[in-house]
């Protein structure tokens, strides 16, 4: 077996489907190729959907669940230990990968010493993207992603893969490439190897759950500070803090009596959130419902954000480089 795809996923069978055809439509040749989804817990319905592309006989594919919810990274350090290639690719449920995207991988990979490799994300996006979708679409200019990368099975067992304390779907691609950076690897960028990262219907306020993710920010700054530094807006902004902030102490001045205070703190935050909506809205879709969750979502996001920075710096103050 040369090439070893490993796709983590949980609940979600019909993006999954399609994912599986996009890979039964690869030109690589499929007796030389295997697919392992492993579920992050047991799920009846993804095991049916399996069991269906194993009797068409399309696909080498199997199924591996998780006794219990691990988060992608478990499931993925879960998939590239059973597997069998030489080279393990990762992508995501619900990407569609490009018909020559093993090829090209392949192709690059084949007798050459042990490497990461990293293709290209296209995001789809409307002509008025949502603030989601313009945020998805930031996986186009992403250095590594797992929803296109592959590496060596050499550079999976010298770094130990991915670090299972990500129990989310953010940072840890950032912390395997990071790995293999400081492992002395080298990584290859192959903008041919393409797979195509539709945008998932989002739920309303879909940016103000997002910041949980945030604690995993820390986690990765402490384990790679240097690296960590180097990328742009590694920490909460300033004026997140200066939000955070302002509001309560309006509510301060005016619980003594200092209503000019109050009323110039309270100003002065109002008109930070309305610059920080602006900015939100200023390439995305200008519809009531959008420009109505930017506002709210633009004076909840910054205290979100900077109290699970400060939540994952307690939960992870033990981790050393």
């Amino acid at each position: 077996m040369k090439i070893s795809v490993v796709i983590p996923t949980y609940k979600r069978t019909l993006l999954l489907m399609e994912c599986l055809a996009a890979l039964a439509r690869q030109r690589f040749p499929h007796d030389e190729f295997e697919v392992i989804v492993v579920s992050d817990g047991p799920d009846r319905l993804t095991r049916q959907i399996v069991d269906s592309w194993c009797h068409t006989r399309l696909l080498d594919v199997t199924y591996l669940p998780l006794s219990e919810n691990r988060g992608p990274a478990a499931a993925r350090n879960a998939g590239w230990k059973l597997a069998s290639g030489e080279l393990i690719a990762f992508t995501d449920d619900d990407t569609q990968p490009d018909p020559h995207w093993l090829s090209e991988l392949w192709e690059n990979a084949a007798g050459q010493p042990p490497a990461a490799y990293t293709g290209r994300i296209i995001v789809p996006i409307t002509e008025a993207p949502t603030d989601y979708e313009l945020n998805t679409a930031q996986l186009e200019t992403a250095e590594f992603v797992t929803a296109n990368c592959a590496c060596s099975r050499t550079v999976l067992e010298s770094t130990g893969g991915f670090d299972e304390r990500y129990r989310m779907a953010w940072r840890e691609d950032s912390d395997l490439y990071f790995s293999i950076r400081s492992a002395g690897f080298p990584v290859e960028h192959i903008p041919e190897a393409i797979v195509v990262h539709p945008v998932r219907k989002a739920t309303w306020g879909v940016s103000f759950r997002e910041q949980k993710k945030t604690m995993f920010n820390a986690l990765l700054f402490r384990k790679f500070p240097d690296l960590y530094r180097k990328e742009p807006h590694p920490f909460p902004p300033g004026h997140y803090y200066a939000m955070a902030l302002l509001l309560p102490a309006a509510f301060v001045c005016a619980a003594f009596g200092e209503t000019e205070w109050a009323a110039v703190l309270f100003g002065g935050w109002a008109g930070l959130i309305a610059m920080f909506a602006v900015k939100r809205l200023r390439r995305t879709s200008r519809s009531w419902a959008h420009v109505l969750e930017m506002m709210l979502t633009s004076a909840t996001i910054p205290p979100a954000s900077i109290f699970w920075y400060w939540y994952g710096w307690w939960k992870f103050r033990l981790t050393k480089g």
